[in-house]
């Protein structure tokens, strides 16, 4: 990862041989961490919230734990950070709107509540696109995220900060939440690797939703592994799967199946930059064994993304109705106008949504069904000027597993000249698989240049 700092570097999985070989300490990486957040995020703009005494405690309990041999989980001690739009107790719950900046949440989400089980140390909030609804993460009251490795570049969202904090070494995980895209998107643009699980295996209770049809949690990380580890503490000790979640499969588990390589001629506009990597990340896998074949989806993926939209335009009207009624002026004009569009709408152009969307859903799955995966793009561009429109393509590929609950995860897939990141994303029919073949084809970016200290 070349980040010179041996803590940093270690990653996620990496802290626990650390930790057990008592090298270090969980105090010692929390103050890493913290001390980070403290000389680099003011040009970052990744944290919205930092709890330095909650995270200390919690270091020190873990250190308790370690020296006596007994880890609650491979995370213990593992400096995490939370999206703004999920609870963690006492902190600002806000999901990036001002109406919200008071409002401090009366109890943990579910999915923090379970990582605090594991003895994760909470670092702290970090920014997001303003509802959660956009891909930018210029948010007009908390500020702008920046892409790591390009200053005056969006690192995505709506979770950028969570992609940008572990991208750039600021915390060794994090969660975020998905709904067209939204761990996926800022994983591509800031060089992290993002995995939106399978719907339902991680709770939304304690999440603001923008929509509860399509919302998930999901997990950033520094590697494949990394990401596991964090999925299998988020589902909680007690799920069916979480020990299986917690190694992505393996190479021999991958050559057993047939992976589609999903065309997208006529269908959908996507950079050169993307397309050649994306080749490159196909032949990769072929290089490897694993069978791959062309497939088509016979979808309309820019009605897919408007439909979507129109529901989480809908639902999350739902969700703020009451706030925006009584403080209009504390969201921006950008939120107010996106959550029109649901209120717009006729009952007859949302059940037609739903429908619709349905539709689309069942035939990506069917075209699915003989491939253990499918491989994509993350995003059809790469990262661009804060400056520039926000192109309404970015989540074509991404919304194909929110709308389908299927898990998806995006990893590295290379660098454009300009040093900004490229990125491919597995959809499969378990968590495993896509972890798996990220781990086999995702690439190891290194830390980017300005945050390598």
């Amino acid at each position: 990862m070349s980040f010179t700092n041996p803590i940093i570097n270690a990653g996620l999985g990496g802290l626990s041989d650390l930790f057990e070989e008592r090298a270090i300490t969980p105090v010692e990486a929390c103050d890493a961490y913290l001390s980070r957040i403290r000389g680099l995020d003011g040009v970052l703009g990744a944290f919205v919230t930092v709890e330095e005494d909650g995270a200390r405690e919690a270091a020190h309990a873990s250190a308790e734990r370690w020296a006596k041999g007994e880890p609650l989980s491979a995370i213990d001690g593992a400096p995490i950070a939370i999206k703004a739009n999920i609870a963690v107790e006492g902190a600002p719950w806000t999901a990036g709107i001002d109406a919200y900046r008071d409002r401090l949440a009366p109890r943990d989400a579910l999915v923090v509540s379970r990582l605090r089980d594991a003895g994760a140390v909470i670092l702290g909030l970090t920014n997001m696109h303003e509802g959660a609804f956009g891909a930018v993460t210029d948010n007009a009251w908390f500020g702008r995220t920046q892409n790591p490795r390009r200053h005056g570049w969006t690192a995505g969202g709506s979770s950028g900060g969570s992609a940008a904090a572990v991208a750039a070494g600021l915390c060794a995980g994090a969660l975020g939440t998905d709904t067209l895209g939204s761990v996926r998107i800022p994983s591509s643009y800031s060089g992290a690797f993002g995995h939106k699980p399978t719907q339902g295996l991680i709770p939304t209770d304690g999440v603001i939703a923008l929509s509860w049809t399509l919302d998930h949690v999901g997990v950033h990380g520094r590697s494949a592994n990394d990401c596991a580890k964090l999925l299998a503490a988020a589902c909680g000790a007690e799920a069916e799967l979480a020990t299986e979640i917690a190694e992505p499969a393996s190479l021999d588990s991958l050559k057993n199946g047939c992976v589609g390589r999903v065309i997208w001629d006529g269908q959908v506009e996507v950079e050169p930059a993307v397309a050649a990597a994306f080749d490159a990340t196909a032949a990769a896998l072929e290089a490897a064994g694993v069978q791959i074949e062309s497939v088509r989806l016979e979808i309309d993926y820019d009605e897919m993304v408007r439909l979507a939209a129109l529901v989480c335009a809908a639902e999350s009207l739902v969700e703020h109705q009451e706030m925006l009624l009584a403080t209009p002026r504390r969201f921006s004009p950008m939120l107010q106008e996106r959550l029109n569009f649901g209120r717009r709408a006729s009952a007859a152009d949302l059940a037609g949504a739903y429908r619709t969307l349905a539709a689309c859903a069942e035939q990506i799955r069917e075209t699915m069904t003989p491939y253990t995966a499918l491989l994509t793009p993350t995003t059809p561009q790469a990262a661009f000027p804060f400056e520039d429109e926000e192109p309404w393509s970015i989540p074509f590929f991404t919304a194909l597993a929110n709308i389908t609950g299927l898990p998806a995860t995006a990893f590295p897939s290379g660098v454009m000249e300009s040093g900004l990141p490229l990125s491919a994303q597995a959809i499969g029919w378990d968590d495993e698989t896509t972890l798996g073949l990220a781990r086999l084809l995702g690439h190891d970016l290194g830390a980017p240049a300005a945050f390598r200290g």
